[in-house]
């Protein structure tokens, strides 16, 4: 079962043909490079792959979650999740909290562009000493006049130094914890704010991941987004979509990583045949095949449900540690199907093994999933 439709098949191919022909014979130039060029991200723009549930005033097709979540589950099949993850951050963690709770004015100015690719966003919430606990961010905003002035500093950002305008948080009432948290829209070329420094990552490469610096930063008040302390409870509103797209996306790449196992234990010889004349290779892959299936239906359950505007915080968490725990054990046992070849880079099943590895770790780690579970279930006050 899954919640798609005849058009979301058709829009399906179209982006699976766009992924194959213009994005996946430059994954590995890019990927040395780490870097995506901008004039990609502007032709997905001028496609309205950036636009698949954005309203159509500010330049999109209209309100459909399952169009984005289409996007974003192609993305991971392509298995080049630097780039999936340069798009994703994009249009559904960083513009995404300044369409739902933005001016008017932030809108035309970050939302317009950004549905376009003229301009590319970042969110930038996790420190070197705050990372799933956002409450205990440090980074100070404090009101001065018809401004603001940031002090501290994010790091693991994605398109940290590639961005134009980031989505920060600070805090506004130090004493109130979560309760004192306010986002605000950050430009590049803002005085007193730089990137400290771009992170070499295991995997990942075409995107990048920075450490960023405000020192006494001010920008003008009317780039707060959303109410001055109610920002932590932005943040968490935007978990559900955020922790729903890196499900699809690695439930995208699991099954590129199934199927790049298939292909080779039906080719690859040994003793006279292909590796699938052996059992104990059949059945690795039949149930790589049967842990692939029930992280799609449990995602797809749980993008059914928020579609339909029910509260699946608990479903999405599940979706979440179901499909990255799935991908990093499928990607492993497809790596170790293919033997000595799964280890050098000219075989793709390594790009898929490292790349899905952090996937247990942002966007909230397994552990942290499995807390929000317990709540739900009341295990926890």
């Amino acid at each position: 079962m899954h919640p798609f439709t005849r058009e979301h098949d058709e829009l399906r191919s179209a982006i699976r043909q766009f992924l194959q022909k213009e994005i996946a014979p430059h994954v590995d130039e890019w990927e040395r490079a780490e870097q995506v060029p901008r004039t990609v991200l502007r032709k997905m723009g001028e496609l309205g792959y950036f636009g698949l549930n954005i309203a159509e005033e500010y330049g999109g097709s209209g309100e459909n979650p399952l169009a984005e979540a289409v996007l974003h589950e192609e993305l991971g099949r392509l298995n080049a999740s630097g780039f999936a993850n340069t798009v994703g951050v994009h249009i559904g963690i960083a513009m995404r909290p300044v369409y739902r709770f933005g001016t008017e004015e932030q809108k035309q100015a970050y939302v317009v562009p950004g549905v376009q690719g003229e301009k590319i966003g970042a969110l930038a919430i996790t420190e070197p000493g705050a990372g799933s606990d956002v409450a205990a961010i440090s980074t100070r905003a404090v009101r001065e006049g018809d401004s603001y002035v940031l002090s501290g500093n994010k790091i693991f950002i994605t398109n940290g130094v590639y961005a134009d305008f980031y989505v920060v948080a600070a805090k506004t009432d130090p004493q109130a914890g979560h309760r004192g948290v306010t986002l605000f829209i950050v430009e590049r070329d803002d005085a007193g704010f730089h990137v400290q420094r771009k992170l070499e990552k295991v995997g990942n490469h075409a995107s990048d991941t920075a450490e960023l610096f405000f020192d006494e930063c001010r920008i003008p008040a009317h780039r707060k987004l959303g109410e001055e302390n109610k920002g932590f409870y932005l943040v968490m509103h935007n978990f559900q979509w955020e922790r729903l797209m890196i499900a699809l996306q690695t439930l995208g790449t699991a099954q590129a990583a199934l199927d790049m196992a298939v292909e080779y234990a039906k080719t690859r010889q040994q003793f006279g045949g292909p590796l699938t004349q052996f059992q104990v290779i059949r059945h690795r892959l039949v149930d790589m095949a049967v842990e692939v299936e029930k992280a799609r239906q449990l995602t797809y359950h749980a993008l059914d449900l928020f579609a339909q505007g029910v509260d699946a915080v608990a479903e999405t968490s599940m979706a979440k540690l179901t499909a990255t725990e799935t991908a990093c054990k499928v990607a492993d046992e497809a790596l170790q199907i293919h033997g000595g070849y799964g280890y050098v880079n000219e075989y793709p099943i390594q790009r898929a093994w490292r790349d899905m590895r952090v996937t247990r770790i942002y966007g909230g780690t397994s552990e942290i999933m499995k807390e929000i579970i317990a709540k739900r279930m009341g295990l926890l006050p």
